[in-house]
């Protein structure tokens, strides 16, 4: 998307222009979230892979976003994206 622009050929006395304009492909899930069962206490680590490196991603659990701390990390690395849910309790289904 960045590429949009004007663009043009300048031979002195002429010139010729075009505009370019870049549509964005949509991201899409090339491997979806897998459920996952876990014994109380442990590590679970939840992951996806998008279409598009460097995608933003947002981890929710129910409608409320998650946000980074000693409980939840996460990771994204190209195209995939891990949520690590760290000492796992009942309440975290």
């Amino acid at each position: 998307k960045s590429d949009s622009d004007t663009y043009s050929c300048d031979i002195g006395d002429a010139q010729s222009r075009a505009k370019l304009t870049v549509q964005e492909t949509p991201v899409l899930f090339k491997q979806e979230l897998q459920n996952e069962e876990a014994k109380e206490g442990k590590h679970v680590r939840l992951t996806c892979e998008l279409s598009k490196p460097g995608t933003p991603v947002k981890w929710m659990k129910g409608d409320t976003v998650l946000c980074a701390s000693e409980k939840y990390e996460f990771k994204q690395q190209g195209t995939v994206a891990e949520l690590i849910i760290r000492d796992v309790k009942s309440v975290d289904a």
